[in-house]
């Protein structure tokens, strides 16, 4: 008989602590880690890791899988790239607590927030709720290739309590008194806490402003007591970009000292506010030098827009003469694009749209890059299409149009909205920073427009040694910060009494593939999935979940309710024997 459930021999052990790699065997019994060091005993099932990384599964605290968690089981893209945990409800949207006259309204939400096509919602959502306690029991009931945990979403709860009033109109004391309580009532059913959004870009697809936007501090407050009330959960907001970053350091700290809770924000480079970034990064140093735990959760890397003609945009996409040829198979697609009169018409025109974010998204061609195979993201400013039309004497837009026109149209344009140099340059001193937190992937929404759940691996294959940024640090910042920054700390470290949530690594074959738009949505809707090379095996509460990159079937995740505590006293680093 079998001492462990599994063995791990032989690997490198990078702790998830920051403590320098050792050589280790890793047992598992149980869901739980159990030794760490020389092990004796056989495994049930036994990996050889001679060569390889053994670290914890990585934590992605800001994703949008409450929709997809409803319809399937695997939370992929993140699945695809060592994540063992992801925490959904962010940005003050979701789909709980929700009357059934209002569904209709969240799912225009989060097609406008989060680029879900309202009709894989529509089709894929089974809508078995209507309080966020019934969500979380619905939840329950799943099961994934990964943990999942979630947040109270403010909009919908907006909505919950001030029905049509609730969309634009400000809250009554009495809409306040009813919200703090259900903020509370959420906590205490296993939310990790309450999230908001103030960035102006979240707008219903019309361009219409989410119901979160422009609410008052005193409705924030009143969702901040309910966390005080509850004596748990964390405070996620997403500032507003588009104003002075010193106002919404005040703000985090008003919420922070008024809840004594944490608060984690969204920490987003902005071309028209680009000194934000230095205000925000001092601004969060001065709290947590007050005392308040308060966390910037920001991209490893620029967030990148993908631009094709087999996905939600490209530079041409909001033009008249386009429009005609947005639902058409993506053969006819290219085969109408190359007509020489339609190609002129198109190439004359400018983008229309009553969202002014969308227009603004599509207008960002100085900065569109050519995506490979495998993916280097760290483009340099020569790399991009207008670099390259100047080159060769070629105006930019036949440029752009002709670039879409590669792979029979399948080709990936990636438009950034900041210098990559500068944003590499200015973001390496915060991977391991103990109030920074690498996120923002996104992963769960976007699918036509965004593939950045991937941001682990890209860590890992285009981060580590550069800038400053050794193997430990990287680790930890994707495993035991981000998880003790919603209060998950039974994971992201090897010690003996965690959770058994692990990666095997081989470090010299990590690579990211370009990504590719698959139809496997409900009602055929689109996405972009991404995959990778150098992941040996990911578990899962002892269970080996990926192979090579392949999904072994197995489905451990679960729904995690509420704040977790470390199974013992942390040690500075797990000891080999």
């Amino acid at each position: 008989m079998s001492d462990f459930d599994l063995v791990i021999r032989g690997g490198t052990v990078v702790d998830g602590l920051g403590s320098a790699p050792f050589a280790a065997d890793v047992a598992v019994k149980d869901g739980v880690i159990v030794e760490v060091g020389r092990v004796s005993g056989k495994g049930t099932e036994e990996i050889d890791a001679t060569g390889l990384l053994v670290t914890p599964g990585f934590v992605d605290v800001h994703t949008h899988y409450d929709g997809q968690i409803t319809w399937e089981n695997r939370l992929s893209p993140s699945s695809n790239h060592g994540v063992t945990t992801v925490v959904m409800g962010n940005c003050g949207v979701g789909f709980a607590p929700v009357r059934p006259t209002d569904h209709q309204l969240v799912i225009k939400l989060m097609e406008g927030v989060e680029d879900i096509p309202e009709v894989v919602m529509a089709d894929g959502v089974p809508w078995n709720w209507e309080s966020f306690t019934d969500y979380l029991d619905a939840l329950d009931q799943r099961e994934s290739d990964v943990d999942f945990a979630t947040q109270l979403p403010h909009s919908p709860l907006r909505v919950y309590v001030m029905g049509e009033r609730g969309a634009n109109e400000p809250a009554t004391d009495e809409d306040l008194v009813t919200m703090r309580r259900m903020v509370t009532e959420a906590i205490k059913a296993g939310a990790l806490g309450v999230s908001t959004s103030r960035n102006l870009f979240h707008r219903f697809r019309s361009g219409k402003l989410a119901p979160s936007v422009k609410t008052e501090v005193d409705e924030l407050l009143a969702l901040a007591g309910g966390l005080t009330d509850a004596g748990a959960g964390v405070f996620q907001l997403n500032p507003n970009i588009d104003t002075d970053a010193g106002g919404e350091i005040a703000l985090f700290r008003t919420i922070a000292k008024s809840s004594g809770r944490p608060l984690n924000y969204s920490l987003i480079a902005v071309p028209s506010r680009i000194e934000n970034w230095d205000v925000y990064v001092e601004g969060t140093d001065a709290l947590t030098a007050e005392g308040l735990e308060v966390r910037g959760q920001f991209m490893a890397r620029p967030i990148g827009v993908m631009f094709g003609l087999d996905l939600s945009y490209h530079p041409f996409a909001l033009n008249l003469s386009f429009r005609p040829l947005v639902n058409l198979p993506l053969a006819e697609k290219v085969a109408r694009l190359r007509d020489p009169e339609l190609r002129a018409k198109i190439l004359s025109e400018e983008p229309d749209d009553p969202n002014p974010a969308f227009v603004g998204l599509i207008k960002m061609k100085a900065s569109l890059y050519p995506l490979a195979d495998p993916v280097d993201y760290d483009f340099r400013p020569e790399d991009s299409i207008a670099a390259q039309a100047a080159r060769e004497g070629k105006d930019e837009r036949e440029a752009i149009y002709d670039a879409l026109l590669e792979d029979e149209g399948r080709a990936i344009l990636c438009a950034y909205s900041a210098d990559v140099g500068e944003y590499l340059a200015k973001s390496a001193p915060l991977i391991g920073k103990d109030n920074m937190v690498p996120a923002l992937g996104d992963g769960g929404a976007h699918y036509g427009m965004i593939c950045d759940a991937a941001y682990t691996t890209y860590i890992l294959a285009q981060r580590v040694g550069s800038r400053g940024i050794d193997l430990p640090t990287a680790i930890k910042s994707l495993t035991s910060q981000p998880a003790a920054s919603l209060g998950l700390n039974d994971r992201g470290v090897i010690a003996p009494g965690y959770k058994a949530d692990l990666n095997i690594i081989d470090l010299n074959r990590i690579a990211l593939h370009r990504p590719q738009v698959k139809a496997d949505l409900p009602a055929g809707g689109k996405r972009l999935s991404q995959k990778s090379e150098g992941y040996v095996a990911t578990v899962v509460s002892g269970t080996i979940t990926y192979r090579n990159g392949e999904a072994t079937g197995a489905l451990p995740g679960r729904l995690v309710r509420g704040a977790k505590n470390a199974p013992a006293p942390r040690r500075e680093q797990a000891i080999a024997a």
